[in-house]
């Protein structure tokens, strides 16, 4: 089996509350194109800032019998793909930032957003599923959720579990995000793909959100393969090869896992 996949993800700029309609849009925007992997951003189908919490219940489906989950493994079905994407999870009363990753075959699983990011806190929970990687048969595929990036021990949590890709649906605000996804694979020599969005959501008269765009792939080495642009919704595909991953020799010499020095790496040490 070649080792070499297409990947792709979108950018897009939805409507606050037009499931629906942001539903189709993501799928018209990805038209024709083929890829094994396709990831779409955090909370792709409803849209950033909730003004409540009835609000955001209101717009959130349990997960994986939840209308937005469904589409998507029609989708994926349709063009058999793995899709990854991000959307607000109901589980009784309980409300999660969440991601789904789904492939031809139906419902594979999905992750909680882990480090919940400003006033987030107000409607979702932190979650409490492990950092998981999904065997979707030609990849080994891991989640984290836009704000996770900001923790390193997320994507060395992933690759150590053998991740060859992460997959990073994200609403980025902060500026920082797409240089330090360049350290995150480099530090791990993992792929990660992040699937942002683009425009202003201002639901809130204290509150003007601007989300950055930029989605990107970046590969083991730390080199930028596709960057998008800061303002337009986009799609975008691009081959990975997993054997760069697989491989964790920096030189004849070292080796980024075998090298780790888990003897010392404590807190509270004395020399």
């Amino acid at each position: 089996m070649s080792s070499i996949i297409q990947a792709g993800f979108l950018q897009t700029h939805p409507e606050f509350g037009a499931v629906a309609a942001n539903r189709t849009q993501a799928k018209f925007l990805w038209g024709e194109r083929t890829a094994d992997l396709l990831v779409l951003p955090e909370l792709f189908n409803t849209g950033y800032q909730f003004r409540s919490l009835a609000e955001a219940q209101n717009l959130s489906e349990p997960i994986p019998d939840g209308p937005t989950t469904e589409f998507l493994i029609d989708w994926a079905r349709a063009s058999g793909m793995v899709i990854v994407a991000g959307l607000a999870e109901r589980e009784g009363d309980t409300l999660y930032n969440s991601a789904v990753i789904v492939g031809p075959r139906g419902y594979i699983g999905k992750f909680r957003k882990a480090h919940i990011f400003d006033t987030e806190i107000q409607f979702f929970q932190p979650g409490n599923l492990p950092f998981t990687v999904f065997d979707a048969g030609f990849a080994k595929i891991g989640i984290m959720i836009c704000f996770d990036w900001r923790f390193p021990e997320t994507a060395r949590t992933l690759a150590l579990q053998g991740a060859d890709v992460i997959a990073h649906p994200a609403n980025l605000v902060l500026p920082d995000c797409p240089q330090a996804m360049i350290t995150r694979c480099l530090e791990n020599r993992v792929f990660a793909v992040t699937a942002d969005r683009v425009g202003t959501e201002q639901r809130l008269p204290e509150e003007s959100l601007k989300f950055i765009g930029q989605s990107q792939a970046v590969d083991p080495d730390g080199t930028v393969l596709v960057r998008a642009s800061e303002d337009r919704e986009e799609a975008q595909g691009v081959a990975l090869d997993l054997d760069k991953a697989r491989n964790k020799k920096i030189n004849g010499h070292n080796d980024l896992f075998a090298d780790r020095r888990e003897d010392l790496y404590r807190i509270g040490g004395k020399g």
